[in-house]
């Protein structure tokens, strides 16, 4: 009776369900990883890990298209733009067929489309939209059906039964959620209401995955703040990580999840990883950054995080180390990649370690934190190589040790084995 139940839904859908992928997660030849701009030149860096951003607004195609792929679930009829998800196949495609693990970062990007955003976005997110990423429509009926079927559509075709569309391995439900206010927005909410919100999304997500692939993993993704919020916002906006983290785990504890973090140094506009003052090496530190990355994944083999007796798995999904205009600006950036690349090294629970940005982009707050520099006339199209490309493209390789060596008197370190471990 109860197998009966579970196919009658599935029976309204316009697409057909593939079976359950059981391929095991991959193990890749090493962490190295990036945000990817430039398919073609993400190749030749030898990278292994990719991440890849999908605006679930764009998904919506409400004059349901013909030729667009539809579902119904739970009683509510939804169409998908097919031309948005061709245009993240041909991203997705050329990197996994070379054996690149994808991460895909599903986010609710305001489309200031009224009938859009109140399907996809939480209907208490600010209406003057002043905030980049909206929180899931976990509330109403029709969101978290909405929801529902974006999980089982991207993921039935990325799981590996739709080998033209590509694959991806990794879901990363949402961004920086611990920061709501800016990227996660549900509106004002303390920490139990915003966690009990992102958490019911993150379980639908995570039961529509299920149904195409068993051994995806899923990401709850935060940024470095740990053991405070971010500074001179409300604690109804944002909430320090560790206490988001620990108030998720209490309300998903029968889940298999993993963690997103994003290690930037204490000040984004200083490259030094290494100088970082603020923060300590104790769970009470205020931010997790490379510098105390060891913090958190200690933290994740406590016994209440544990899953089936293993830790969460850690990658790092955005971090990026800004070059400053001066005379050994290139070096300073260079030598932090290169501490941060050692730090993980010492770091057996991080699996990937994707870098932010390819490309300097010119609206990121002044930030230039890209393996390129963009073209002065343009936002984000590439200019030139910085030096940190070629060091990028040595990690992981047996060139990496030499390539790495004269950048470690930049960071004060005599040895990389003064860098802290588990």
């Amino acid at each position: 009776m109860t197998r009966a139940l579970r196919i009658i839904p599935f029976l309204l859908l316009a697409v057909p369900l593939a079976a359950q992928d059981a391929t095991p997660f991959p193990s890749p030849p090493s962490i190295k990883g990036l945000q990817v701009q430039m398919v073609d030149d993400a190749l030749a860096l030898g990278i292994h890990h990719a991440g890849v951003n999908l605006n679930v607004t764009v998904l919506v195609d409400l004059e349901k298209k013909p030729g667009n792929p539809k579902r119904v679930v739970d009683g509510h009829e939804f169409s998908f733009n097919e031309s948005y998800l061709r245009s993240l196949d041909s991203q997705i495609k050329p990197l996994s067929d070379k054996g690149v693990l994808v991460y895909l970062i599903v986010t609710p990007y305001p489309s200031k489309n009224e009938a859009i955003d109140a399907l996809a976005i939480h209907p208490d997110a600010r209406k003057d939209h002043e905030y980049t990423v909206g929180g899931f429509n976990s509330k109403t009926p029709e969101g978290k059906a909405w929801l529902k079927a974006v999980g089982m559509e991207i993921a039935s075709r990325w799981s590996g039964a739709r080998p033209e569309c590509g694959r991806v391995w990794g879901w990363i439900v949402g961004n920086e959620v611990n920061s709501h206010f800016m990227w996660c927005n549900m509106g004002k909410k303390p920490l139990a209401d915003a966690v009990a919100a992102y958490a019911q999304a993150f379980r639908i997500l995570h039961g529509a995955v299920r149904t195409a692939s068993a051994n995806a993993r899923l990401y709850i993704s935060f940024d470095h703040h740990w053991g405070v919020g971010m500074h001179g916002i409300s604690p109804e906006e944002a909430v320090p990580g560790k206490d988001y983290l620990d108030a998720f785990a209490k309300l998903t504890s029968d889940l298999d999840w993993h963690v997103a973090w994003h290690p930037y140094p204490e000040d984004l506009s200083n490259p030094r990883a290494w100088a970082d003052k603020t923060v300590t090496g104790d769970e009470n530190t205020n931010k997790v950054t490379f510098k105390n990355l060891e913090v958190l994944c200690r933290y994740l083999r406590k016994p209440e995080l544990l899953f089936k007796g293993e830790p969460r798995r850690v990658i790092l999904s955005e971090q990026g180390f800004h070059l400053l205009l001066e005379p050994d600006g290139e070096t300073l950036q260079a030598a932090a990649y290169a501490y941060a690349w050692e730090k993980c090294r010492r770091l057996p629970l991080v699996d990937a370690f994707i870098y932010h940005r390819h490309v300097d982009h010119a609206k990121e707050g002044g930030l230039r934190l890209g393996l390129w520099t963009n073209d002065p006339q343009s936002i984000v199209d590439p200019h030139s190589k910085k030096q940190i490309w070629e060091l990028f493209r040595k990690a992981g390789t047996p060139e990496w040790d030499a390539a790495a060596a004269p950048l470690l008197p930049v960071t004060g370190l005599k040895s990389w084995d003064e860098l802290a471990g588990e």
